[in-house]
């Protein structure tokens, strides 16, 4: 996503643009795929930043507008309602951010003025600045919430969503995760994210872009710390003044076999998949929410787990529940936080018993949450961590990326820049204003603006 916003914003200036793609699909951790006569979608669980046509100052019509895609052409339909669910408390929440101030006032009645703050607080920073440092969100937000519940509640989505850090996150990264998710929402494109591919693929062949397919890169190459280019796995050798790199900054640095002395740590949190359709869809069971982030403790642990899996917090999604329902089944996704490790070492046959037990922990927590889905699912797919790794290449099986995040893009190597996760911006909205925003700040401004 990141690398195709890049290309088409300089595509748009008559820039020679070249897309390398390993794969046969373009989107990187946001793709899709068929399986047995059903179209799936990878990653997107919905995209977050919701805005409605015309709505002046937000991330989707900023980017809409660097990219001159109309905004009727991505066919957005709202969510029902989502909810953060933690063994004696409920918040639920919409894409009316009034809902969720009611919902806390009306159920932590002690924290009205300190969330009210905190809102403010949100309100006022700058989270998009580049010269922003590394402050702790949970050190912030508890100087405006008292209540470790509702602390913790805020944190869930936020965290299990766009956090590469365990059990906290910087401060600027809560910011745009507290506006993309509980002041703007969520929201899902008709065709889910085969159509913002769609829309994306053809933007930039219309501008004259090129991309390769099945062109996985070996090795950047460099001299003397500037990028020259790069060498495919087919042996093939591309050069260029500037190189744009999505695969992550310890896979970028990996990349490259001039002795760097930055060494980017891989982050630890990696996820396992389970995706269930029924034959009954939600609405018909009464089920009105679109995405519940589950947790059976009283805290939100947010970390690698011991095991295998966490099977006691996880996020559901009922992709068939917005605006629009264009699925022939029901469908429910559901996502635990896993061991990559643990998942790596598996033996073949031990890896098929284990993908069972996450099905079959799925199965239990959608019964738990919803008792009328009384039936066994017509189809399943599960992914782990070494699926991740398999089509991503993302060390560790890594979906956040690095802690280690460079805000400006630059590493070590003039002429080698990092778009998408590990520049700092997460999700679909993120990751394409990764792109648009780091392919103008190197590569469109003039000479010696960028510093």
């Amino acid at each position: 996503m990141s690398g195709l916003a890049a290309g088409i914003r300089l595509a748009m200036f008559d820039k020679k643009v070249l897309i390398l793609e390993k794969h046969t699909i373009a989107g990187g951790l946001n793709s899709f795929y068929a399986r047995k006569g059903r179209k799936l979608d990878v990653g997107l669980h919905a995209m977050t930043n919701f805005a409605k046509k015309g709505e002046r100052g937000k991330p989707l019509t900023k980017l809409l507008k660097q990219l001159r895609i109309p905004y009727s052409e991505l066919a957005l339909n709202e969510q029902h309602r989502s909810k953060v669910v933690f063994p004696n408390k409920e918040l639920s929440f919409t894409n009316d951010l009034n809902i969720f101030t009611d919902e806390i006032i009306s159920k932590f009645p002690h924290e009205k003025d300190g969330f009210m703050a905190l809102l403010e607080d949100v309100r006022n920073f700058n989270e998009v600045s580049l010269e922003n440092p590394y402050e702790s969100a949970k050190e912030r937000v508890s100087k405006f919430i008292d209540d470790e519940c509702l602390r913790e509640m805020i944190f869930c989505p936020l965290l299990i969503y766009g956090s590469a850090w365990e059990d906290d996150m910087d401060f600027s990264q809560f910011v745009i995760m507290f506006k993309s998710i509980f002041m703007e929402g969520f929201a899902r494109p008709e065709g889910g994210v085969r159509r913002v591919i769609t829309l994306l693929m053809k933007k930039y062949k219309e501008l004259g872009g090129e991309i390769k397919f099945r062109s996985g890169v070996s090795e950047i190459l460099t001299e003397d710390t500037k990028a020259k280019g790069v060498k495919l796995e087919t042996g093939e050798v591309l050069l260029a003044d500037k190189v744009l790199s999505s695969i992550g900054y310890p896979e970028t640095v990996a990349s490259i076999k001039e002795d760097l002395e930055v060494k980017p740590r891989v982050g630890k949190l990696s996820f396992t998949e389970t995706i269930l359709c029924y034959d009954k869809k939600p609405a018909e069971l009464g089920i009105k929410d679109t995405i519940v982030f589950y947790n059976e403790n009283d805290a939100y642990h947010y970390r690698k787990p011991k095991t295998l899996f966490d099977e006691k917090s996880a996020v559901v999604c009922l992709p068939n529940n917005f605006e629009i329902d264009d699925y022939s089944d029901g469908m429910i996704r559901l996502t635990f936080m896993a061991n990559f490790d643990l998942w790596e070492n598996l033996s073949e046959e031990e890896y098929k018993n284990e993908k069972n037990k996450v099905l079959e922990a799925s199965k239990d927590i959608v019964r738990k949450l919803y008792p009328s889905i009384d039936m066994e699912p017509n189809f399943v797919d599960i992914f782990t961590p070494k699926t991740i790794k398999k089509f991503t290449s993302h060390h560790g099986g890594t979906v956040y990326g690095s802690i280690d995040k460079s805000r400006d893009g630059k590493t070590p190597v003039n002429g080698l820049y990092l778009i998408g996760t590990d520049q700092g911006f997460l999700g679909i909205v993120g990751a394409m204003l990764s792109g648009i925003s780091m392919a103008n700040l190197h590569c469109l401004m003039p000479a010696g603006a960028e510093s």
